[in-house]
């Protein structure tokens, strides 16, 4: 499981993903900050969580892929009282705009660049 740093640990497809993409406004950092740890801290204890990826660049525009197992995982969190409290702070004070999209996924693979490979397997591919 990863929150900023690296990739998400998942069970095999299908799950689903909740991608959240916002615009920080610039103000109250601090106060971004310490709400965004305390929901990374509650998420993780929601039934269904798989994990997330987050990112964010220099000019405040982010996005965060949830992990979930199924829709009815997603939902308890959307209706989770202090995520919802959080969501309707975030629009007033924190974001310029955002969007969330869900999405099934379906198949899931990764690797390594061929760089970063070990040199026997690099060979074998050659």
């Amino acid at each position: 499981m990863s929150h900023a740093h690296g990739f998400a640990s998942l069970s095999a497809a299908p799950h689903y993903a909740v991608i959240f993409s916002s615009q920080r406004n610039g103000l109250d950092s601090a106060g971004y900050d310490a709400a965004a740890a305390r929901l990374f801290d509650l998420v993780q204890e929601q039934p269904g969580f798989l994990g997330a990826e987050s990112a964010r660049d220099a000019e405040g525009f982010g996005i965060t892929v949830a992990y979930f197992t199924d829709e009815a995982a997603i939902a308890a969190w959307r209706d989770h009282a202090e995520h919802r409290a959080a969501r309707q702070h975030g629009r007033g004070h924190w974001y310029a705009g955002f969007q969330l999209r869900i999405a099934r996924v379906e198949r899931a693979y990764g690797g390594r660049p061929a760089d970063a490979a070990p040199a026997a397997a690099a060979k074998d591919d050659a």
